[in-house]
């Protein structure tokens, strides 16, 4: 009787938890004051200072294991499952509210905070001109940096660093953005090649934050000149930016700051190919003749991960697609997937009358 109450007690506690967190979503400031920059920092800290130094991803044989179990649980209920449904009702309903918890506890809360564009006082919108203005600079930078990585402009710019190097070197450019940001310090690395990569690739993801264990979780698979934006992305999660413009956002500034020329050069593709996209949308002329303008090898770095793309295309990618956008939009991302693209508005606001590194 008094483990029946309690899986009562945690099904009402999740019920709570959600009244409690659409409360909490017309107080960002409170949000980013108490536990953005108040307790959130300390906790993510002592996570990745518990876990950082391992060698292999805690985060993922957590969830290989949690979904063992998962599978192992429902098997051994099957045969029972009609005469004892309420029971299993209600203790799913109270790992989940325990799971839910803890997920909100040690990172998700973050959803919940002030937004980075009021915060450094950016707009987000712009006008096709200005969207235009700003491409043509992004298209002569990573032209220039393509010259300075490869002599020859019709071959693409080969990657030359292991993934252990690349975590190690993007500290560099995180220094350099927090001059220009208090908020985007960063210590003590926890940065991990995914045990589940190749799932990954499937579902269309090229990295993860595993906020139980604050670890940023790298698909090691994907187009390695891609591989130092993935990383400086998955690092503005780890320091408490949930919105994955914001990250973005970050993510490019920080690879662009970075001392080393392979960084700058994949954080401006990655910026090259939001503003290209966004383009394409409203103006495809227009778009055809920006192309004509960039150096060939960076289409082919471009055509590269669209390869890589249509390799693990299939009917889960667009599953884990519509999937993500539910849960994007069901925690404060109302564009769902498209919140992705939607940085570009802050890179032409914030470079209106900044030099770019």
């Amino acid at each position: 009787m008094l483990a029946l109450k309690s899986k009562y007690f945690f099904s009402v506690f999740l019920l709570i938890q959600i009244a409690a967190l659409q409360l909490l979503s017309y107080y960002p400031k409170f949000v980013e004051q108490y536990y953005s920059i108040g307790i959130y920092p300390h906790v993510a800290l002592f996570l990745r200072k518990c876990y950082g130094l391992l060698g292999f991803s805690v985060g993922d044989c957590l969830y290989i294991g949690l979904f063992c179990f998962v599978l192992y649980w429902f098997w051994t209920q099957r045969k029972q499952w009609h005469t004892r449904w309420q029971e299993n009702g209600l203790k799913i309903l109270g790992f989940w509210s325990v799971g839910y918890f803890w997920f909100h506890a040690l990172w998700a809360l973050n959803y919940y905070r002030e937004p980075l564009f009021e915060k450094m006082n950016i707009n987000k919108e712009y006008t096709p001109t200005e969207l235009l203005v700003f491409t043509n600079k992004i298209i002569l930078k990573t032209n220039n940096l393509h010259k300075l990585l490869n002599s020859n402009p019709n071959l693409k710019v080969v990657y030359p660093y292991s993934e252990e190097q690349t975590f190690a070197k993007a500290l560099n450019g995180y220094q350099k953005a927090a001059v220009v940001y208090t908020g985007f310090e960063f210590l003590t690395l926890s940065t991990k090649k995914s045990l589940v990569s190749l799932p990954l690739s499937y579902m269309g993801f090229s990295g993860y934050l595993n906020p139980f264990t604050n670890e940023a979780q790298l698909n090691y698979l994907i187009p390695k000149y891609g591989l130092p934006a993935t990383v400086t992305h998955e690092m503005a999660h780890q320091i408490g930016y949930a919105s994955e413009s914001e990250c973005n956002f970050i993510g490019f500034m920080a690879a662009i700051q970075n001392e080393d020329l392979y960084f700058k050069y994949s954080g401006y593709t990655l910026a090259l190919k939001y503003c290209l996209s966004q383009i394409r949308a409203q103006d495809p002329v227009a778009h055809s003749a920006l192309l004509k303008t960039i150096t060939p090898g960076i289409l082919k770095n471009f055509e590269e991960n669209q390869q890589f793309q249509k390799q693990y295309q299939s009917y889960i990618q667009t599953a884990f697609e519509v999937f993500y956008d539910q849960y994007l939009k069901a925690n404060q991302q109302k564009e769902g997937i498209d919140s992705y693209s939607k940085f570009v508005g802050l890179l032409v606001n914030y470079y209106k009358t900044k030099p770019l590194s």
